[in-house]
């Protein structure tokens, strides 16, 4: 890995998927509903504790294009960034609610949501990784400079990028991430 530098190092997480349960559907993840769909995946929290104890600012980017469709609410979105931010440590929540067709730069696999969060919270991209469940969000990783993670939930989707590393969970992608980062983590390794 890279030198250890003194801007703050993040991990971005994608949300459905990583940090919650995605609804599978013929082979493919969607968001949950609603808030009663909402459920936070087994050792998210403690994966996320650990990362912050080793200094990292945690930041989930997520698209929810269902907003830009039609079937989805704004406000039902945040309801449910709502009650993930008071089950989850993390620190700050960033979404882009556009299609694909929108061609906005913040929409994954894009890199402008973890750009625009780099520049608020003063990010080391280089020192930073990318954790998703799908190729767009390690291409958004890739193409903001950080180190990426797959989640590999076997989709049914082609993995048009290619990961640095892969892991069945947060738990073990924070641990490879924690391994990664050895002596100059700020806490200690798990």
């Amino acid at each position: 890995m890279g030198i250890h530098t003194l801007a703050p190092r993040a991990v971005f997480l994608d949300r459905d998927g990583v940090i919650n349960r995605a609804i599978v559907r013929d082979g493919k993840p969607y968001p949950p509903s609603g808030p009663a769909e909402f459920e936070v995946l087994p050792g998210v929290v403690e994966a996320c504790n650990a990362l912050r104890t080793a200094g990292f600012v945690l930041i989930v980017v997520t698209n929810q294009p269902d907003v830009a469709r039609g079937t989805q609410r704004r406000e039902v979105t945040e309801a449910i960034n709502d009650m993930l931010r008071a089950q989850v440590p993390i620190d700050d929540i960033w979404v882009c609610y556009h299609d694909e067709l929108d061609g906005c730069s913040c929409r994954k696999p894009r890199p402008g949501l973890l750009m625009q969060a780099a520049s608020k919270w003063g990010i080391d991209l280089a020192g930073s990784f990318m954790v998703g469940d799908r190729w767009k969000d390690i291409e958004a990783g890739r193409c903001a400079g950080c180190t990426t993670v797959l989640i590999d939930y076997g989709y049914i989707e082609p993995h048009l990028s290619v990961a640095d590393h892969h892991a069945h969970s947060l738990s073990e992608a924070a641990e490879w991430i924690l391994h990664q980062c050895g002596a100059w983590c700020g806490g200690e390794q798990t």
